[in-house]
């Protein structure tokens, strides 16, 4: 299971990230997207933990908690659709 965590401020790092969530059990791996474009952190991330139950525990505890000036969003991720969202530039109406 994958832990998103929006509302992120910008000054996160994946250290950061991976400390806080170390408290709650053994972090796998931390992943914390910036925009393709402008190199900037895009304001969320995803984490994994060795242990679901423990990841379960993170998200009930973290949701909602303020975290450098921030109100974070801790829930599971939600799977990508397949597809890629992508129409070749041509759009359907």
């Amino acid at each position: 299971m994958t832990i998103y965590v929006g509302n992120l401020s910008f000054q996160a790092t994946e250290d950061d990230l991976r400390e806080v969530f170390a408290e709650y059990g053994k972090v796998n791996r931390v992943s914390l997207p910036t925009d393709r474009e402008t190199g900037r952190k895009r304001g969320f991330a995803f984490v994994e933990m060795e242990d679901e139950e423990k990841e379960d525990l993170a998200i009930a505890e973290l949701d909602g908690a303020e975290w450098l000036g921030r109100e974070i969003r801790v829930n599971k991720a939600k799977p990508r659709e397949a597809g890629g969202g992508s129409s070749g530039g041509r759009r359907s109406l």
